[in-house]
């Protein structure tokens, strides 16, 4: 039986699909993010009591969504011999009040809200922009934010079962 690793081990050579996030001090809330052999900072804003180092956890997740739905869109144009010169996605993450959402199922509470923005420079029919814009629901983050989601927490050091 292989031993489970560690922390320490995962974030010396994180697999692809893992993210380790060790506080780094002194900053309050100032990580170091280990994804593959890639090195991010996370951080609050100041005004959250963090020393604003570097994106906060809700900006990474429309990081995600952001990226993955400019190269799901480069990928379909592409496959598709679209003319298409340059694709820009802004998200951006709020809560509300569910009651202020007209299309939301909650009706108490807050509810997330991530605002997508696409620009694409090419030379496209409206229809193909269109078709682009449907595309963009269908980029893996997109259909995972959208989807069904299950998070399992369990100590380090204990097995998977």
């Amino acid at each position: 039986m292989s031993e489970t690793p560690t922390i320490t081990t995962l974030r010396a050579h994180p697999p692809h699909g893992t993210v380790v996030a060790c506080e780094r001090g002194p900053g309050r809330f100032t990580l170091e993010l280990y994804a593959g052999p890639h090195r991010l900072v996370a951080d609050e804003p100041r005004e959250a009591g963090g020393d604003d180092q570097g994106p906060n956890p809700y900006e990474f997740l429309a990081a995600a969504l952001a990226s993955c739905t400019v190269m799901t869109l480069r990928l379909y144009a592409d496959r598709k011999g679209w003319r298409v010169r340059r694709i820009e996605t802004a998200v951006t993450h709020r809560r509300i009040h569910a009651r202020d959402c007209e299309d939301c199922e909650s009706r108490e509470g807050w509810v997330t809200l991530l605002e997508r923005v696409i620009a694409i420079d090419g030379e496209l029919t409206p229809e193909q922009r269109a078709r682009l814009l449907e595309i963009a629901d269908r980029c893996p983050v997109h259909r995972s934010l959208t989807g069904e989601i299950r998070i399992r927490t369990r100590p380090a050091g204990s097995t998977t079962g």
